[in-house]
């Protein structure tokens, strides 16, 4: 009962902010300083051909008018069409999901992997050597840029190396799609070659994505780590000779992850709604190329389908989050 009355919660205050995320974003679109019904029309079109267009499109019309007509819209499940594609925002956005999964899937999977071990290594070595470094190197990942770390690593192992892809998704033809996901459809279509490539081209796109992932994961582990070393129960397995291997990976690692669990769900969400600039640098055929392309042409209708579906994505992952932590801790009292 507790976690329904948890979720009804989180759900009735998903409208209100979906409503006030989109009606902030709208405004904000509509005061660029850009005409994208010029920029369809083209630069022969005359002033007539550009108002009646306008009209055509709805844009000539009030802000606000604009705005209850597009929250009309998304209550019929409608995200509107696109001004450049010219097809609907929800079709381009749905073709392009895959890759975006694929890429943050391969990136949490990276830094869930590495963070989490390297986090209860710093904590078991306090104030030691190993655990000094780790730490400036978790604040050091949290720093980086993610667009300057994607260069330079672009810079030794594409251009210097010549080991991995520099862009794009696969080289040559891709397999036939099933899934969306290149590696997984180079699996199910038995070609190991198109399997290779697709991985060598997710590595350093994903390594880039994982880095401020890892850094957080590293950071909320060994603070977890640390704290649950510290209660009595630790201290009562250590008298009965349980070796300290099995008490700190077995029982305290158990009992550490509850913050590490939550951080790693709100991760997924940031950064599978997120990834604009990395799939930029990398040429990623993912919503984040969609969104930077959108806002580069004044594409009303795509930015705001970006928005909805970055909104709703996070509103999601945060309920999946609080539900997770309320199973994991009961105690927590998220509700």
């Amino acid at each position: 009962m507790r976690i329904l009355a948890l979720v009804a919660k989180r759900l009735f205050w998903f409208v209100p902010t979906a409503a006030g995320l989109i009606a902030v974003v709208f405004f904000i679109s509509r005061v660029i300083p850009s005409d994208p019904v010029a920029l369809i029309a083209g630069e022969t079109a005359s002033r007539a051909q550009i108002e009646v267009l306008r009209t055509k499109l709805g844009l000539d019309r009030p802000l606000p008018v604009q705005l209850v007509d597009y929250y009309r819209q998304l209550l019929k499940g409608d995200l509107g069409t696109s001004l450049f594609t010219t097809r609907p925002v929800a079709d381009d956005l749905f073709a392009r999901l895959p890759a975006t999964i694929e890429l943050t899937v391969a990136a949490m999977l990276i830094a869930v992997s590495i963070g989490i071990p390297l986090g209860v290594i710093s904590a078991t070595r306090r104030n030691s050597g190993i655990d000094h470094g780790l730490r400036i190197a978790s604040v050091a990942g949290l720093a980086i840029a993610s667009f300057w770390l994607a260069l330079i690593l672009q810079l030794l192992f594409s251009m210097k190396l010549g080991v991995l892809p520099l862009q794009g998704r696969i080289a040559g033809f891709p397999p036939r799609a099933v899934t969306g996901f290149m590696t997984i459809d180079a699996l199910i279509a038995g070609r190991a070659d198109r399997f290779w490539s697709a991985l060598a081209h997710l590595a350093l796109p994903a390594i880039t994505l994982a880095v401020p992932a890892l850094a957080t994961i590293v950071r909320f582990t060994r603070a977890g780590v640390l704290d649950t070393l510290g209660r009595p129960f630790v201290d009562y397995q250590r008298a009965t000779g349980i070796p300290r291997a099995l008490i700190v990976w077995k029982y305290v690692l158990r009992n550490a992850l509850t913050s590490t669990v939550t951080q790693i769900g709100l991760l997924f969400g940031i950064l599978l709604a997120g990834a604009v600039v990395i799939e930029t640098v990398f040429q990623w055929p993912g919503i984040g190329t969609y969104a930077f392309e959108a806002i580069l042409h004044s594409d009303y209708a795509a930015v705001m389908g970006f928005t909805v579906y970055a909104g709703g994505i996070f509103m999601l992952v945060n309920l999946l989050v609080d539900v997770v932590h309320g199973l994991i801790d009961p105690r927590g009292g998220t509700a």
